[in-house]
This record gives C-alpha cells, structure tokens and sequence, in this order.
C-alpha cells in the first residue's frame, strides 16, 4: 500500500468527544472512524489490525478442535422465550426489532440458543460429540453508557465459542483446553504477562463461578485481586471469605488491581440443551443430558486494549504480529535516485512477503516521522541521500526508538513477521 493510494489522512487534532486514549488515537491516525457512541467503522488499517487480531484467535480455536461457523444476527424470540432471556427484565441489554408483519425479532447479542438449535438437527448420538464450534462476528448490546472507546460498544466484534460435551468429566476436561488456548491466545498478542485467569460471577449465563480472563489497565472497569504467586485473581464482585474458600485463595495473598476484561468462559451445564429439549442418547440407548459451556474473547475490544497497553506520548506502539504493516518506508527528498531506490526496496520487500506502507508523498520528512510514529508500525525504514551513499537503510524501531544502518539483507531478518 502506498501512502498516496491511501483514503485515509493522520490528524494532529485530538477528537473533541473522546476521552479515552484507544479511541483518540486509532481516529486520529486514520484506522476507526466513529458512527455515534458506542459504534465504530474499520478503516484499511484498523481493519488490518483486526483482522490479524482475529487470525490469531481463529488459529487457537481451530487448534483445539474448534470448527467455525457463521450465525445470524436477527433471532426468534420464540427461541429466546424456551429459556427465559427473552424478557427485558432478564437480560436488560437487548436490542429488538420487527418485520413489518410485526413479528418480533432480537438481535444477536449472544448466540447459546442458536447454536443449540442448529447442532440440534446433527447431534443424537453419544459418536456425535463432544463438539466445539464458533463465529467471530458483529454483536449488538444495548449499553446504557457506552464508553471508553473500543473498551465498551454497543456494536463490537467478538469471537464465541460453544461446547457440548456428554458428561461433567468431558465438559471439564474440553473446557480446560480452551482456556489454555487463551493464555495462549494472550500471549501471542503480547498481554500474556498481565492477563490473569479470573474468578467471577456466572451472571445470567450459570449459577457456577465463570472465568474471565483481565488484563491489567488504570483504565479498567473492573477491580481485581491477584495471587501473583498462583497466577490467578478473583473479581471484587465476589470477594468474601466463602468464595476465596471455594477457589483456593487466601486474602492476605492478594493484591488490588484494575483491570479490563478480554474474555471469559462459562460453565453452562445443561440448562440450555435441556431447555430446547435436546439430549444424546448413549451406548445402552438411554437419553442422556448434553453438558454445555461458552467461550468469548473481545476481539475488537482487543484491538483497544493493545492500544491503551503500549502507546507512548508520540502515538501507538503495534506488536509485530498485530499492526496493519510491518515496515513504514519513507523516502526523504525528491531525487529521481531517491524515489527510485525507494521503489525497489518497497518491491524487494514485498516479493519478500513483508508488508509495508510506503510512504511516497511529497511532504516533509517531519511529517512523515510524525505519522510513522502515530500509527505505530514496527520499523521505520528511510531512504535518503545519506543512506545511498552508505549503501545501508536507515531502520528505526518503534518499540524501543532505536535507530541502525542495515544492508538490505540485515533488514529483510530484522522486519519479517515472526
């Protein structure tokens, strides 16, 4: 992609209408743009963030055995009412809508019940399962205070797994496997370190603990307390002395800390299997209960909390295996020798498989520092007058700020995605 080609333009204006730094800063560079409070539209960058936020959760999934599907958004509420959420008073953050018949419909803001519904046409036997499918896709919810940029939306991309499992043994054991493909997940986006298995309230999905997995933020929502010695915490919203007996933690081990939630898994047992009347029948041809759980990572969510986590004073800071590219190639003068070693290192770079934004325009090399800075891509590569005559590239890391002269075969290793 070349800077001249792209729609998109930095600002040096911090908008006026957000607090939160995600948000300031991802419209500022060009890679959201807000359509009202709570809602945001992907731009070529953002959406490239996103998108390599979502490979990363989809490659864990699908390593464990999960298989991917893609659910509606509009929902029968006469599947809603079989378990009893599809009352206001239930679940209070619906948003519904109606045919013009007047037939009225949800939409999704889950999908328990339609994943049910559909896996209930292929599952009858105990051969059939366990079984663990999920989406990554839009969901909808109706928040009284949408705020923090993409920390808390009304519409947001989020990735739901589900798992049905023939007994309480299985259902553990599946479950298990799953959150250690989110520690995994964690990881890989560079938030493992401070990303803890939590304890917490199962809401209106189980009268069971859940687990919610919170990165650690001064910006976080939610209060925590941490064994850091375990590795795990708790949710302040249970802390008594009954619930750390049942989870294994004393209090004088824990510290407070704030923190914003990323995911979280959910022990469902069978109230929603047996409320659509599903069952498996077992090797004597008895029916049987189908053991179920449920599995969320706040895939756009993570795409702010990446941002708020590792931006500095000059903008944005991406892991390598998150930002939208990972070369930001300037060239500095107007020289035809310039521009046109520039073009054959953007070519050798891409014939390489290493992306990168070339930055081509005729502006000062200020303003194109300022902007590689903002956007928060790994390298900076200049080439100038000086770097032709060193027969060296001028490579600047974001991270760290640090600045080498590489020949080009010490900057392909250096800027490959890893």
């Amino acid at each position: 992609m070349r800077m001249s080609q792209l729609f998109t333009r930095t600002s040096k204006t911090i908008p006026a209408d957000e607090q939160a730094k995600n948000a300031q800063l991802l419209i500022q560079a060009g890679f959201i743009h807000k359509e009202m409070a709570g809602v945001y539209a992907y731009l070529p960058l953002g959406k490239r963030v996103l998108d390599n936020i979502a490979n990363i959760v989809r490659e864990e999934m699908n390593a464990i055995g999960g298989q991917e599907v893609q659910m509606t958004t509009l929902q029968p509420k006469e599947l809603w009412e079989r378990t009893n959420r599809w009352d206001d008073k239930v679940v209070d953050n619906w948003f519904k809508t109606k045919l013009a018949n007047g037939t009225e419909l949800g939409v999704g803001l889950t999908h328990e019940e339609p994943i049910v519904d559909a896996l209930s046409d292929f599952i009858d036997s105990y051969k059939d399962l366990p079984v663990r499918v999920y989406q990554i896709q839009s969901k909808f919810r109706n928040e009284l205070r949408a705020k923090s940029g993409l920390l808390r939306g009304r519409e947001f991309i989020m990735k739901d797994m589900y798992s049905l499992s023939r007994s309480q043994d299985e259902h553990d054991r599946v479950y298990e496997e799953i959150v250690e493909a989110y520690h995994r997940v964690y990881r890989r986006l560079g938030l493992g370190d401070d990303t803890y298995r939590t304890y917490a309230d199962g809401g209106y999905f189980t009268e069971r603990f859940s687990d919610e997995f919170q990165t650690l933020s001064d910006v976080g929502e939610d209060t925590i307390y941490v064994d850091e010695t375990k590795k795990i915490a708790i949710n302040e919203e249970i802390l008594t002395d009954e619930n750390l007996a049942k989870v294994g933690l004393t209090r004088d081990n824990l510290v407070q800390k704030r923190a914003v939630e990323v995911g979280n898994t959910f022990p469902l047992e069978s109230k929603y299997t047996d409320a659509l009347d599903v069952y498996y029948t077992d090797e004597k041809g008895e029916k049987q209960h189908i053991i179920m759980g449920c599995y969320g990572i706040g895939v756009s969510r993570l795409v702010g909390v990446i941002v708020e986590k590792f931006a500095d004073e000059k903008g944005m800071v991406w892991p390598k295996n998150v930002a939208p590219y990972q070369v930001y190639l300037a060239s500095v003068g107007r020289d035809e020798s310039i521009l046109e070693h520039a073009e054959v290192l953007y070519k050798a770079l891409t014939d390489a498989g290493i992306e990168v934004l070339y930055d081509d325009r005729d502006v000062r090399a200020g303003e194109k520092f300022a902007d590689a800075d903002l956007m928060g891509i790994p390298y900076r590569v200049v080439v100038s007058g000086k770097t032709i005559a060193s027969e060296q590239y001028e490579v600047k890391s974001r991270t760290d700020d640090q600045v080498q002269l590489l020949d080009q075969d010490s900057l392909m290793k250096m800027v490959a995605r890893t």
